[in-house]
C-alpha cells in the first residue's frame, strides 16, 4: 500500500523526526510515492540510515534497498539510469562525516543541517569528480574514487 502523497523537501526545508522516518520507511517498504523520492529525500534517507545502522552497514544496505524501491516504482537499474554506487557511497561517506558532531541530535535536526549544507547541492559530487567519470558506467555500478 502506497503512502498518501506529501509535498517533496527542498534544500533549506525544516524536516521533523516523522518525515525522516517517511522517507526512510517509505523506500525501505517501497510504498513512498515516486514524486517524493528527490536529490533531497535522498539526503534524508541516507542520513536516517546512518544513524539506524552506521556507515559500514549502511554502504552494506544501500544499494539494496535503493535498487528495490526504484524497481518499485517502475524504475530501471541499469547502465544508464536507477542505482548509482559511485554516488550512494561518495554521499553516504560525506553525510556522515557532516552529520558527526551532532550525532545527539534528533534525525529532524541533522536531516534539517543537512539541506542548510553545500551537500544539499545537486551538483555537489562535481566538485570531486569530473563529469565524465562519475557519469560513466563504471562509476554507476563501482566504486570510483574522486579524480579532482
Amino acid at each position: 500500500m502506497t503512502e498518501p502523497a506529501r509535498k517533496p523537501i527542498r534544500a533549506g526545508d525544516i524536516v521533523d523526526d516523522e518525515t525522516a522516518r517517511h522517507i526512510f520507511n517509505g523506500v525501505a517498504r517501497r510504498t513512498l510515492p515516486r514524486p517524493e523520492w528527490t536529490h533531497h529525500a535522498h539526503l534524508v534517507f541516507a542520513a536516517t540510515l546512518l544513524a539506524d545502522r552506521g556507515l559500514a552497514r549502511a554502504e552494506a544496505d544501500a544499494p539494496g534497498l535503493i535498487r528495490a524501491y526504484n524497481e518499485s516504482v517502475g524504475g530501471v537499474n541499469d547502465d544508464n539510469q536507477g542505482y548509482h554506487h559511485t554516488i550512494t557511497l561518495f554521499f553516504l561517506r560525506h553525510i556522515d562525516s557532516f552529520i558527526a558532531p551532532y550525532r545527539d541530535e534528533l534525525i529532524g535536526a541533522r536531516a534539517t543541517r543537512l539541506l542548510a549544507s553545500p551537500l544539499a547541492s545537486t551538483d555537489y559530487p562535481l566538485a570531486f569528480y569530473s563529469r565524465e567519470r562519475l557519469f560513466s558506467v563504471e562509476a554507476r555500478r563501482f566504486w570510483v574514487p574522486p579524480d579532482l
